[in-house]
């Protein structure tokens, strides 16, 4: 699963990404230095890894991984494939979830004005402008999609006549300016998948990236505050970070970057927190495997049962899946050591329908 990076041009995408992923040389800071999308991939900060190894020797730890997406800046117009709008909604149409960068600080580093389309820095404004451009996009999407799927419910089809439900939904919502992703559906699984089959961009869940300069590092400003205000009435998370000193921290030394965080009063870099909340965003979540060769985390969505779960690691572990036998990592701080665990009788053998939990460390057993 990806998540895919945007923001209006010169809010500091482009850092945040290459900060993010260790890309190496950073992007010029111009409109559009982005073309193609770049993708990296980010290691999940997870304390929980050096807990299992902390109790089960091991040679090394290999963490979960997120896959990031840094799409092109967006300009008004966008949906209309002005600039490079088709560019922008092709990419932002393949990626799982939205990170969205907006700029919460009126001046660069250096002291130099920063030039924006609108003249301004207006945080709130920058968010709507990109969400307006999701909408309208999605807008065009449901009204070509709308008459097939009626001449299909004439017909009895199933499908076409849940698709024409949804799509009848959507119109009215997205023609107010709201995304698809503020009507509700719970109960209707049926809409549920027609939604999902239609592929709407502003459908998907998004996350802020409120980027601050050096004066406001937690975030407490009043720019920052309007976006964390928006935030919670969208049922969005915002995340603080300040892009030039990520992009600083990136290239230290352990050493080096612990002295700095200490000297900014962090305890970790704002990108570990960028990275979890991202994670989270994709309704994912991590389990175990723990032996002499490494200590590994693997990604599974949110609901997913044990031999989906066994097929993250192989195929085959899917396909001749008998059990999984499982305990938490909270039972291995209490307990110690697997064989305490046992003796206990913590260690839970579960079937086909067990539904993986997040930190459940797992033996599967299987036959092919």
């Amino acid at each position: 699963m990806e998540a895919g990076i945007v923001g209006l041009p010169n809010v500091g995408k482009s850092t945040l990404f290459n900060a993010l992923t260790a890309a190496g040389a950073l992007a010029a800071n111009y409109p559009f230095a982005t073309i193609e999308p770049n993708i990296g991939v980010v290691a999940i900060p997870d304390p929980r890894l050096e807990i299992i190894r902390s109790h089960i020797e091991s040679q090394k730890i290999v963490p979960a991984m997120l896959r990031l997406v840094d799409i092109a800046g967006i300009v008004r117009g966008a949906s209309k494939g002005e600039g490079l709008g088709n560019k922008f909604l092709s990419h932002i149409r393949e990626v799982d979830a939205i990170v969205q960068v907006v700029r919460c600080f009126e001046k660069a580093p250096g002291g130099e004005e920063i030039t924006h389309v609108e003249g301004t820095v207006d945080p709130i404004r920058d968010i709507e402008t990109i969400e307006t451009e999701l909408v309208l996009a999605d807008l065009e999407t449901v009204a070509s999609a709308l008459p097939k799927a009626e001449r299909g419910a004439r017909g009895k089809d199933p499908e076409s006549i849940a698709r024409v439900e949804a799509l009848t939904s959507l119109k009215p919502v997205l023609n107010e300016g709201r995304p698809a992703r503020t009507i509700d559906f719970t109960g209707k699984p049926e809409l549920v998948k027609a939604v999902k089959s239609l592929g709407l961009i502003s459908a998907k869940r998004v996350l802020y990236v409120a980027n601050v300069d050096e004066s406001d590092l937690h975030g407490t400003g009043q720019m920052s505050q309007r976006v964390r205000d928006h935030a919670a009435t969208v049922g969005a998370e915002v995340v603080p970070v300040c892009a030039k000193i990520e992009s600083e921290l990136s290239e230290l030394s352990p050493e080096d970057k612990l002295e700095m965080l200490q000297s900014l009063g962090l305890d970790e870099p704002a990108l570990n927190a960028v990275a979890r909340a991202a994670y989270k965003l994709l309704h994912v979540q991590s389990y175990y495997t723990a032996g002499p060769k490494e200590i590994r985390a693997w990604t599974v969505p949110v609901g997913c049962k044990g031999p989906q779960a066994a097929g993250v690691i192989h195929s085959d572990f899917e396909r001749g899946f008998i059990r999984v036998e499982v305990y938490s990592v909270d039972d291995l701080v209490k307990h110690k050591t697997e064989k305490a665990i046992k003796d206990a009788g913590r260690l839970r053998v579960e079937g086909k329908d067990y539904t993986m939990q997040d930190g459940d460390v797992c033996h599967f057993l299987f036959n092919v």
